[in-house]
């Protein structure tokens, strides 16, 4: 992996609070002039640092008021079926992340609903009926302590 120098890094972490400055914008707050700042966005996106550039949606806006975590435990078969699991998953816009766990617990899911019997609705005729499944448990989150996208670029 190739190391980062002080200028990329400043551009990393500018670009993880607001994406949408123009590289002079950029450039400006990194130091650099705008040629040599476009040159290392360029670098950072081709080296695979900055995977896509986004708008981040307040979920409750939208009117997605529920925000809810699974754990989710398959029995032996699903365990063999993996993959399909995944797909499954993936299939689902209610389902923001998916993370394979050890311990326990075979998945950790979070999801957004419109509210709790949304929520429901999406537990019983979808998401309990996937193959393989032999327990969820369900936990509400009450408020949000924080919520950020920013990963820490030392």
């Amino acid at each position: 992996m190739t190391e980062l120098d002080e200028f990329e890094k400043k551009i990393l972490r500018e670009l993880q609070r607001d994406a949408s400055l123009t590289t002079a914008e950029l450039a400006d707050r990194v130091g650099l002039s705008p040629s040599p700042c476009w040159r290392r966005i360029d670098r950072l996106q081709r080296d695979g640092f900055i995977k896509r550039r986004v708008a981040l949606v307040d979920r409750r806006a939208i009117g997605l008021n529920a925000h809810l975590f699974a754990q989710i435990k398959l029995n032996a078969h699903g365990r063999a079926n993996l993959d399909e699991f995944s797909k499954a998953i993936h299939a689902f816009p209610e389902v923001l992340e998916a993370y394979v766990l050890i311990g326990g617990m075979d998945f950790m899911l979070r999801i957004v609903a419109k509210d709790i019997d949304a929520y429901e609705r999406f537990f019983f005729d979808r998401l309990s009926k996937l193959d393989g499944i032999q327990e969820i448990q369900s936990t509400i989150a009450l408020s949000e302590i924080k919520s950020t996208t920013e990963l820490p670029v030392n």
